[in-house]
């Protein structure tokens, strides 16, 4: 496979949602995006979207919980034909192989002592599977907005909440993603590219009345990257703060000699969620249920965090995640503006090596696992194509003019 180099032209791609959170016996409902999209049906289909849309690369998610429905049982069947089909197409396959969710049989999730061990074997029979027809892999997507959902909001399993619980799925989630890398590399070796990929997090408003909040807060976008890639020793802005809620000094050391260095860091931005915005007087810590406003913080955003990421790590990121909703005319601007942004940022040297629009096609959000309204009224409009539900109940995939605008930036290479 070829390698992520800054000197060449920017590499567009495009990704499909797929959040497994399969539990339900918390009384949320079930959110596996492929099974409530209808993925798991129109895969062919919608693979063919992704490379009509004149992409580079897919960022796809395998569902562990799927694949591995019971300990020591496997099928990659489905996966198998996947990997075919993105072969026909030309589509250079970023495996999401965590995506958020755990199997259902693996107790306690991320803060199973064994689970460090069990995703890193999840990994490399992947790895091993597929040597020689997919070599880029992203450990754990989004690992602090994870962390978060899992250990502090007790909304995912293992439905903790706290800073107690927030240093315990860390721990977990930080180890797995260095077993993972360990584990693929003994697969594949050399051949081997990791993209890490983790959201990102601004802060605007009244952040000088509440400064110590939001630097811990702005130290706290970093950790997981920081522990996986060996930068959290006795003087990083947090190792206090670990230490109170259950790191050990062996677990500190355990990092700095055992890193997972990503080839590629990606950095997911959307400009109306990525900005948290304090305000006058009290601000609340902020949960689920009550989360902090957000404020659209535009190009200016999303050159911020890709710079900040490239000069943190001194690797090669991609814009791995962004778009925007409403209208097409409203996406179109969003994917002209943001394009130029990260054609400025090249120029300027920062070494972006990637773009991604998420998605091909609209998704569900979130919300629907806590809620117990039809699925389609949780329907997002960031795709390319829209999902408009039938009267047979199918999610019909309607092309939008998004489709060809982005087609536009992805073969500009093609005429030049």
């Amino acid at each position: 496979m070829t390698t992520w180099n800054h000197n060449d032209p920017l590499q567009f791609g495009v990704g499909i949602e797929d959040t497994f959170i399969a539990d339900e016996a918390s009384g949320r409902r079930k959110l596996d995006e492929y099974e409530l999209t209808q993925h798991n049906v129109f895969w062919q289909a919608d693979l063919d979207k992704a490379a009509e849309s004149g992409a580079q690369f897919l960022r796809w998610g395998i569902p562990w919980y799927r694949v591995n429905p019971e300990p020591g049982r496997w099928d990659f069947s489905w996966v198998d034909r996947v990997v075919e089909r993105l072969h026909e197409r030309g589509l250079r396959l970023v495996v999401d192989l965590m995506h958020y969710g755990t199997p259902l049989w693996l107790e306690g999730s991320f803060a199973n002592t064994d689970y460090p061990k069990l995703v890193a074997d999840y990994a490399h029979r992947v790895a091993e599977r597929y040597h020689g027809a997919v070599s880029d892999f992203t450990p754990l997507n989004e690992p602090l907005l994870n962390v978060i959902y899992c250990g502090e909001f007790g909304a995912w399993p293992p439905l903790l909440t706290g800073d107690a619980g927030f240093a315990t799925v860390l721990r977990g989630a930080a180890r797995g993603i260095v077993e993972t890398q360990a584990a693929i590399r003994a697969a594949q070796g050399a051949e081997a590219s990791f993209v890490h990929v983790e959201a990102s997090y601004r802060f605007a408003g009244a952040v000088e009345q509440n400064a110590d909040t939001v630097e811990f807060l702005r130290q706290r976008a970093f950790i997981v990257e920081d522990l996986v890639t060996g930068g959290v020793g006795p003087e990083h802005p947090l190792a206090d703060y670990l230490a109170r809620n259950g790191f050990s000094d062996d677990d500190l050391a355990w990092h700095q000699q055992t890193t997972a260095v990503p080839d590629v860091m990606g950095v997911n931005y959307y400009p109306a969620v990525s900005t948290e915005l304090f305000v006058e007087g009290p601000n609340p810590r902020g949960d689920l249920h009550d989360p902090r406003p957000r404020v659209d913080a535009g190009t200016e955003g999303l050159k911020e965090v890709l710079s900040a990421f490239a000069e943190r790590y001194g690797r090669p990121v991609m814009l791995s995640e962004t778009s925007a909703p409403g209208t097409p005319a409203e996406r179109i601007r969003w994917l002209d503006e943001s394009v130029t942004a990260v054609d400025e940022l090249r120029a300027a040297g920062v070494p972006v090596v990637g773009y991604t629009w998420w998605a091909v096609f609209g998704w569900i959000n979130w919300d629907y696992r806590e809620g117990t309204a039809p699925v389609e009224q949780y329907l997002n409009t960031n795709g390319l194509w829209n999902l408009e539900l039938d009267a047979a109940g199918v999610f019909q995939r309607v092309p939008t003019p998004v489709i060809d605008a982005y087609r536009a930036h992805a073969r500009r290479n093609e005429t030049r």
